[in-house]
């Protein structure tokens, strides 16, 4: 990922230094292990722990042996002044690879996983500060009937307590290593040396593997991150909308000094959302590709790695700046209830056209024929700029009263009930979200 995208906590999980430290320390646990079975020294392993890897001279390693793990191992084992001979001891280069992964994928998923609630936390403060905030509901981008922006920040909300149980399910379920040996049935290693690797590291051991982790972990845990990415995104595309000059509804922090545009002052574009809406397209490209490095040939092939080695930290990368990002777009955000409401006005009251409608059943007229007089009015008072209740007032085929016109066009009768939803967000808590766990 460059760097534009990237923050230093995500950077630092999948940073080559720490990949080789991990490398490092499961290196020196699969001996812990080996000692315990009275197998080899127990000095070994505190050998490993003590012996200095220069990234340097494994590059240069790797450039004779074309193999990663294998000029890790000759660099390591020459850098003992003792024990060095048994170094990687029973064990295949995926006992490392797959193992490092399974522990930068767990702490990238807890990373992540704590973005989502500060997220949470944002979206639920706002949705209490407008649960009544009146305004337009539109569906297919047409007015359709009064909501509140609360009410519509809920919905995000109780998709990020979604979004937040899922990446624990995922998390859990790429918390996984092996150590197990060439094909994974354990013929050069232990399945005690495994378990204290692997317990360690806080991961779970692979229970069949072959010489890989099964894949269709991780392509759990990256259709999982495209899921996330597509919440985000549909908040980021709500704010778009609502952005456009002409319904001018909310706007995302703009700050001193920015430029919306090299030619055109006036210019203030939703860049920000755009560039989530950007990145959770990349997400999804991604999962797609980790779901085709499922199916490896007999026990492995290496068609998946080239794509992991890619796939896996950028899209943890990009998902963690996302997440970053959208939350800052929220905090800075400028809702603006005056255009809201006028917006609503702007309808000609033709939004409350279903409660005209339902009023004209319950008084006694068929539905078809109190649609077709609602419609036409509607189109009447669109056309003349006129209000919705003063056309049918003036309308000898509706049937409704004063009285029943007042009520049908009453905005509380659309919004009696829209806080409910946000009041249930209200009760959800950050420490409830953090304290879940998947056994």
């Amino acid at each position: 990922m460059i760097e534009r995208y990237s923050r230093p906590e995500m950077a630092a999980i999948w940073s080559e230094e720490r990949k080789l430290a991990i490398w490092q320390e499961i290196e020196a646990l699969a001996l812990e292990g080996w000692a315990a079975e009275g197998v080899v020294p127990t000095e070994a392993a505190e050998a490993v722990r003590a012996a200095t890897v220069s990234p340097e001279e494994w590059r240069s390693r790797e450039s004779e042996t074309r193999h990663d793990v294998a000029a890790y191992v000759d660099v390591l084992g020459a850098s003992m002044t003792e024990h060095g001979r048994w170094v990687h001891f029973g064990l295949t280069s995926s006992d490392l690879l797959d193992t490092a992964l399974g522990v930068q994928l767990k702490d990238s998923g807890v990373l992540l996983g704590g973005e989502v609630v500060a997220l949470f936390e944002t979206v639920q403060r706002l949705a209490v500060e407008h649960r009544d905030t009146p305004m337009i509901g539109r569906t297919h981008g047409m007015w359709a009937e009064p909501t509140t922006f609360g009410h519509k920040l809920a919905g995000f909300g109780f998709a990020l307590v979604n979004a937040h149980h899922r990446l624990l399910q995922a998390t859990h379920t790429v918390s996984y290593g092996k150590v197990s040996g060439p094909v994974g049935n354990h013929a050069t290693v232990s399945r005690e040396v495994e378990r204290h690797v692997t317990e360690a590291l806080g991961l779970h051991s692979e229970p069949a593997a072959t010489q890989v982790v099964s894949r269709d972990r991780h392509a759990m845990f990256m259709s999982t991150l495209a899921v996330v990415g597509a919440t985000l995104e549909r908040m980021a595309t709500e704010i778009r909308h609502l952005q456009r000059s002409e319904v001018a509804e909310v706007a995302e922090p703009f700050s001193e000094g920015q430029k919306g545009s090299s030619a055109m002052p006036h210019k203030h574009n939703p860049i920000l959302s755009e560039n989530v809406t950007g990145i959770a397209r990349l997400l999804r490209g991604w999962a797609a590709a980790t779901l085709e490095n499922v199916a490896l040939w007999h026990e492995r092939d290496i068609t998946h790695s080239s794509v992991e080695r890619i796939a896996l930290p950028d899209a943890c990368l990009a998902l963690d700046f996302a997440l970053a990002r959208i939350n800052r777009i929220l905090q800075g955000l400028t809702v603006n209830p005056d255009r809201m409401r006028a917006n609503l006005d702007a309808s000609c009251g033709t939004v409350f056209s279903q409660a005209v409608l339902l009023t004209l059943i319950s008084n006694g007229s068929e539905r078809d024929a109190a649609y077709r007089i609602v419609q036409r009015a509607v189109t009447e008072a669109l056309d003349q700029g006129k209000h919705l209740r003063d056309v049918l007032a003036a309308d000898d085929d509706c049937s409704l009263d004063d009285q029943q016109l007042t009520e049908a066009f009453e905005l509380q009768r659309y919004l009696a009930h829209a806080g409910e939803g946000v009041d249930h967000l209200a009760e959800i808590t950050s420490e409830w979200m953090r304290g879940r766990v998947v056994a």
